[in-house]
């Protein structure tokens, strides 16, 4: 090659070099965006996002998910989540048993109860929240449990965990529930603060947050007693209000999205725990209640917590021994066995 020609390349090799060079400087320009792949270990597989579809219901139950929601909605979870929102437990149960549904919250009694129908395809994964029920008055003196004896109290919850809390704790207190108090149970809660506000002395047993609605709306209604402190005074462990169930068939298929969901429910409910007004926002945001400033208030007193593996046997096995000795059908007839328990591993 003569000078000339080798000149003529250089220089041709140069414009070309300058060019992409100007296209990597130029803001302007538009590259394609290229997702890295997600290594899966030594082998350096793509792992895949497993669909995992979950549910919950309206309340605080559901709280503790809001992390992963606002996750998901965002393309950053560790799992792609297809949730459905639930208006009662009802709603959540045929699809569980039918396999509609791979993970819930629902009522911790309600895990027995699909534990037994199922004959042991139903685990329970994590304790959420503790302790959701309070006693309220208005014009009247409440400073203790026996304090509520000879009173009527409203309530809600007929038949269900709120009634069997409640006589537990009145009959731990020397009280009889079908004699020396009067218990009228009304279908819902918004009847019941419709009953406090007509009347001029009132108690009443409701659940948060609905306790914030009925203090915010009713003239001098306080909470006079928390109904988990008082089960603690006089039972083994904490009332257990909502729990975390898996299929056990989705549970072992997939065990690594199991162990990626839990991983990121703790977080979920501590970032809640953290930042009650954040937390409130995305309650609102993805439907689970209505309105941001009494779900923040509420919070705090909804025992939202994260109990799983190992820990669950006590405070789980506990509470439901105590429903069992008030019902055994509010536990499906029979008190599950060690293998209701999830022990991720």
């Amino acid at each position: 090659m003569n000078i000339r020609s080798f000149l003529a390349l250089f220089l041709s090799v140069l414009v070309v070099a300058i060019g992409f060079t100007a296209c990597a400087n130029d803001s302007s320009v538009e590259l394609p965006i290229v997702s890295s792949p997600v290594s899966n270990g030594d082998n350096n597989t793509v792992a895949e996002k497993v669909t995992v579809k979950l549910a919950g219901m309206k309340g605080p139950t559901s709280i503790g998910l809001v992390g992963i929601l606002e996750k998901d909605s965002n393309g950053e979870a560790k799992n792609d989540y297809e949730f459905t929102l639930a208006g009662a437990a009802d709603e959540i149960t045929p699809l569980l048993i039918q396999g509609k549904l791979d993970i819930a919250a629902v009522p911790a009694n309600l895990a027995s109860v699909l534990y037994n129908k199922t004959e042991g395809k139903i685990k329970l994964l994590a304790v959420n929240n503790l302790g959701v029920l309070y006693i309220v008055a208005k014009g009247e003196q409440v400073d203790s449990v026996a304090d509520l004896k000879g009173k009527t109290i409203y309530a809600t919850g007929k038949g269900t965990t709120p009634e069997y809390t409640l006589r537990n704790i009145l009959s731990k207190n020397g009280i009889d529930p079908d004699n020396d108090v009067t218990i009228e149970f009304k279908a819902e809660a918004t009847e019941v603060v419709a009953a406090i506000s007509s009347s001029e002395n009132a108690i009443a047993m409701l659940p948060q947050p609905y306790v914030t609605v009925a203090c915010n709306k009713v003239e001098g209604l306080e909470i006079v007693l928390d109904l988990n402190e008082e089960w603690c005074r006089v039972s083994d462990g904490n009332v257990v209000t909502g729990v975390i169930v898996v299929r056990e068939e989705f549970a072992k298929q997939n065990p690594e999205a199991v162990t990626k969901f839990l991983e990121e429910y703790r977080a979920s409910i501590s970032a809640v725990n953290d930042d009650a007004a954040a937390a409130a926002a995305l309650v609102v945001k993805h439907s689970i209640f209505d309105n941001e400033a009494v779900i923040a208030k509420a919070i705090p007193k909804c025992n939202i917590t994260y109990i799983a593996g190992k820990e669950l046997k006590a405070p789980v096995g506990s509470y439901l021994s105590v429903l069992f000795e008030q019902n055994p059908q509010s536990v499906g007839g029979k008190l599950p066995a060690d293998d209701f328990y999830y022990i991720d591993k």
